[in-house]
């Protein structure tokens, strides 16, 4: 939780018109300055977000605030093509508080140097943990759950992953349980396409 913005550093702003570095620091999303993927500049919000302070992130390789390396090394180019050409880019990922915490967020980013996109670049994180609650899946679970987004039956799903319908129907009950919900409706709303296009499936 982010305490007040000190009165005298907003008054001395708003007076002297200086506000970017105010609005830097205390906009309500997380920005992350990067240059070849080590972090060198922060927000407040960002470090509240992931429990460190500003300090401790600083120079620091992006890695150790994803849930692992190899997730790290998954991510690492998927923006390239959108960054080089000039485009801002965005996905859904899950990423690590210092607590070790997993929670989901929505990743916003633009290159300063679309030559070489990771480069210099700029990064918003917006936490997601109050709309899509993480829970681990596994592999067989996202790949139900994927082709249930698609208005697949059981029967159909079981077909196309080669599995018996009581096995489809296992899988499906567990998704049900983790999110603690009746129903399939009810499991999208509280999970969100996790098929989509920009979400970045976790490890599982």
């Amino acid at each position: 939780m982010l305490g007040p913005v000190d009165k005298d550093l907003l008054d001395n702003a708003y007076a002297t018109r200086e506000l970017r570095g105010l609005a830097f620091d205390w906009v309500p999303v997380g920005i992350v300055v990067t240059e070849a993927r080590v972090i060198r500049e922060v927000n407040h919000r960002f470090c509240s977000m992931f429990g460190y302070a500003r300090e401790e992130l600083l120079d620091r390789l992006f890695v150790f605030l994803y849930p692992s390396d190899e997730e790290f090394q998954n991510i690492l180019h998927r923006g390239d093509k959108d960054l080089g050409e000039g485009n801002l880019y965005w996905d859904e990922r899950v990423m690590r508080r210092r607590d070790g915490e997993l929670f989901w967020c929505r990743v916003r980013g633009q290159t300063f140097t679309p030559e070489e996109p990771l480069a210099r670049a700029v990064w918003t994180f917006a936490d997601l943990s109050e709309i899509r609650r993480y829970q681990p899946l596994s592999r067989r679970e996202r790949e139900v759950y994927s082709l249930l987004g698609e208005g697949k039956t059981s029967k159909e799903i079981a077909r196309e992953l080669d599995l018996s319908y009581r096995t489809v129907e296992v899988h499906r009950a567990r998704l049900l349980k983790k999110f603690g919900v009746s129903n399939t409706a009810a499991l999208f709303q509280s999970l969100g396409d996790i098929g989509g296009e920009h979400v970045v499936p976790s490890a599982g």
